[in-house]
């Protein structure tokens, strides 16, 4: 794990999209798609602001979420509305977004249908993460229902997850996220940095980005 710190979060910003595009673009130097699994949430809004305005063959980036919510698309709180509305504007308005919703199914019986679906899209060209305070990453949290099964090496790509007073939502598995090929995580403030230098002693299902902390790149402001 290497962490970069930033003196603010707009060069945060700016420096991280210039980074992410350019690892898009040496992907499609090689392979005829990128995946691109990117979080929700606000941190990521002006990431995307930027990365956007970014000419590279957009059409070919296979764009998913790490993580949703299960509610439409059209939600206030859907994960997939923030992309419409700061990613896939401007020239990445072209991107092929694969979305994890599904009309009539469950978290639960969408989610080995997604696994096989995005199956041919592994491993993950380029990931970009959150995290919260209390060491969780995606929709991976610490003490969620069956996260031991989440975090197993033989877990599938894609998994429901339950947590108690929220909605239900899915999430790709830590495996899945641990597995990509160039993974980035953004995080603000003391507190977040505190709990990721803590989760570096613990396992992953106490700490769940642990997973993933394998050659991954922190980008870290106040």
């Amino acid at each position: 794990m290497k962490i970069q710190e930033y003196p603010d979060r707009e060069l945060l910003a700016m420096r991280l999209a210039d980074q992410l595009a350019s690892e898009l673009k040496n992907c499609l130097l090689i392979h005829p798609w990128a995946s691109f699994v990117v979080p929700g949430g606000t941190t990521p809004g002006p990431i995307f602001d930027s990365l956007c305005a970014v000419g590279l063959d957009w059409n070919r980036v296979h764009v998913m979420l790490s993580d949703e919510r299960w509610v439409p698309e059209d939600h206030d709180r859907s994960n997939a509305k923030l992309l419409k509305t700061h990613l896939f504007v401007e020239q990445a308005a072209g991107a092929k977004f694969m979305p994890f919703h599904m009309d009539g199914e469950t978290p639960e019986s969408a989610a080995p249908i997604l696994s096989e679906r995005l199956a041919e899209e592994m491993p993950i060209s380029v990931l970009l993460l959150g995290m919260g305070a209390d060491m969780h990453t995606a929709s991976l949290f610490p003490g969620a229902d069956g996260l031991p099964a989440m975090m197993a090496d033989n877990a599938p790509l894609v998994v429901p997850v339950s947590v108690e007073g929220q909605e239900p939502r899915i999430s790709f598995s830590g495996p899945a996220l641990a597995g990509a090929m160039a993974k980035h995580l953004v995080i603000y403030g003391d507190e977040k940095r505190r709990a990721l230098e803590a989760a570096q002693s613990m396992s992953p299902v106490e700490a769940p980005i642990r997973a993933v902390m394998d050659g991954l790149i922190v980008h870290w402001a106040e």
